[in-house]
């Protein structure tokens, strides 16, 4: 629970920092069940957790990765709390990308969630340089093809304004390669700013500032457990 290294907390249960149910044990060997005991390390009860899940909203210039050679990742926003476990991003966004962006670690949510055969929804909000009509609506209804062949699945376009610039919000239920800029790319507009809003049963807050992030409560674990 990053309370320190093994031989740190070793040195701690040998120096009697260390209490099961209120008793000191010293044995660095002594076996718990971590979901049934109170564990204490001085004054401090330690609460245990196997996994965490936490909503970001990703900056743009940052990579969606545990690791990377040349930028800044996601990872580098998170307390060494965090850290501790393990975690890594649900999907990618792209560099360039804001918004919400799950992290965990629990693998078998994070499968569940990026899989294209549950069909998690994502919306994004998007300014497009191009007039967006009523018409694209049908037309993104039906797929896109994209530059390599490939169609794309449904997605439900909502449109806020129309012009040269126009704003809208696009729902997908797969994530290809830089789709949502390469199905405005397929119709001639230049995606110019995206923002991923909501993944699943999950909305970005309006309060959660950009690069900050938080816990999931428990209720929104479990719509995500549910999808």
């Amino acid at each position: 629970m990053g309370e320190g290294s093994r031989k740190e907390v070793q040195k701690y249960i040998k120096k009697g920092l260390v209490k099961v149910d209120g008793i000191i044990v010293k044995q660095v060997d002594f076996k718990i069940n971590p979901n049934r005991v109170t564990l204490e390390l001085g004054s401090k009860k330690i609460a245990y957790k196997k996994y965490i899940y936490l909503i970001l909203n990703k900056p743009q210039g940052m990579i969606s990765s545990t690791a990377d050679p040349r930028d800044s990742i996601v990872l580098d926003l998170l307390d060494d709390y965090y850290l501790n476990f393990r975690p890594f991003p649900v999907g990618r966004l792209d560099k360039d990308t804001e918004g919400l962006l799950l992290i965990t670690n629990d693998g078998d949510l994070a499968h569940k969630l990026t899989s294209p055969k549950h069909e998690v929804a994502k919306t994004y909000y998007v300014t497009v340089e191009g007039e967006v009509l009523d018409q694209h609506k049908e037309i993104f209804n039906q797929g896109i093809r994209l530059e390599d062949g490939y169609l794309t699945k449904k997605a439900e376009l909502n449109i806020i304004s129309s012009g040269e610039i126009s704003r809208v919000n696009l729902t997908i239920y797969e994530g290809k390669y830089h789709q949502v800029k390469r199905m405005f790319a397929a119709l001639g507009m230049r995606v110019v700013y995206l923002k991923r809003i909501r993944m699943g049963p999950i909305n970005l807050d309006s309060d959660l500032t950009v690069g900050n992030y938080r816990e999931l409560t428990l209720d929104e674990i479990n719509l995500l457990k549910e999808v």
